[in-house]
């Protein structure tokens, strides 16, 4: 029996607009987005009836799509904006392309765009088309990885592109996403605490991690690492999430629930550093990797992640690469 996301109409209560120009539909969306992704029409706009109903919070937002309006929707390259998307069909068809893959999206199958991913959706029996488009921060998918494994992802987790949502791990995934909708369209104000939704969308997170193959897979499949206590985790987590910042040990050792002397041990005795030192090289690794993806300029690269002295910055970034950042420019 082919699986299905909702049985009524999702998020009825959230209308954001319904409308017989399409533009209003493209504003609409990337006002629910924010400034995490760039839509643009697939050839001409089209007439026809098109309806987005949409939650958003900081972390997340969950639009129902009804529109024929083929798009092309273009996600934030900058890891600290970054996103995850996930598309599904609640009636008709989509046909998607991801990064020269392709599959059908429905009710049986869902898309999976990492962060700087470009995914291209044309509706099939258009007049019938009905999906949910859900985005997820990617600091989220980092933080919920940490807490799995102990450790923060070293590079962006890059999902497979299509997920069986048939096969008994994808069922999973749409069991929480069910969930979590119900939850959005609940009345009841238990519900509508902020708390309960973060609680539901960190098990959806989880929940992918482990059902949909990607870049980390083989880390998930080690089991989380022995020894790491409690605190370190959430110390690694809270560093990974709040990157672009600018932390000092109190405010880490505060995340983590304990004093900064017995953060710096457990930093010392499991990663051989100290928590400082361990935030100073991720955030050269990150600025590494953007310069690397991105054309801006170095200095607004490290400046997005935190970096306030460049000079300083330039030196310790050859330290650990043994080459300058401009050096690593060059190899765009």
């Amino acid at each position: 029996m082919t699986p299905t996301i909702v049985t009524t109409t999702p998020l009825r209560n959230h209308l954001i607009t319904r409308s017989r120009n399409p533009a209003d539909l493209l504003n609409a969306a990337t006002r629910l987005f924010g400034g995490a992704i760039a839509t643009s029409p697939l050839g001409e706009l089209c007439g026809g009836d098109h309806e987005l109903r949409g939650v958003a919070a900081h972390d997340f937002a969950v639009g129902y799509f009804a529109s024929p309006l083929g798009v092309r929707v273009a996600s934030a390259k900058d890891r600290s904006r970054g996103s995850y998307f996930i598309n599904i069909g609640v009636s008709g068809a989509i046909s998607a392309s991801c990064g020269g893959l392709r599959a059908t999206l429905d009710e049986a199958t869902a898309g999976v765009a990492n962060p700087g991913d470009t995914q291209e959706l044309r509706p099939l029996r258009s007049r019938r088309t009905r999906f949910l488009g859900l985005r997820i921060d990617a600091a989220l998918v980092d933080q919920e990885f940490a807490a799995l494994t102990g450790r923060p992802p070293v590079s962006t987790v890059r999902f497979d592109f299509a997920l069986d949502l048939a096969e008994p791990k994808g069922r999973a995934v749409r069991l929480v996403f069910r969930s979590l909708l119900e939850q959005l369209d609940s009345e009841d104000p238990l519900f509508r605490r902020a708390e309960l939704r973060r609680s539901q969308l960190r098990c959806l997170v989880t929940a992918l991690l482990l059902a949909q193959p990607h870049s980390h897979t083989g880390e998930l499949h080690d089991g989380p690492q022995p020894g790491y206590p409690r605190s370190l985790r959430a110390a690694l987590a809270f560093i990974e999430a709040n990157l672009a910042e600018h932390l000092t040990l109190g405010e880490i050792a505060g995340a983590a629930g304990c004093s900064p002397r017995t953060l710096s041990s457990a930093f010392r005795g499991r990663l051989g550093l100290s928590p400082m030192s361990y935030v100073r090289g991720l955030r050269l690794d990150r600025i590494r990797e953007d310069i690397l993806a991105s054309t801006d300029p170095i200095g607004t690269i490290a400046y997005r992640w935190g970096v306030s002295h460049l000079g300083r910055f330039a030196a310790e970034y050859r330290d650990r690469f043994a080459e300058l950042p401009s050096d690593t420019a060059t190899r765009r």
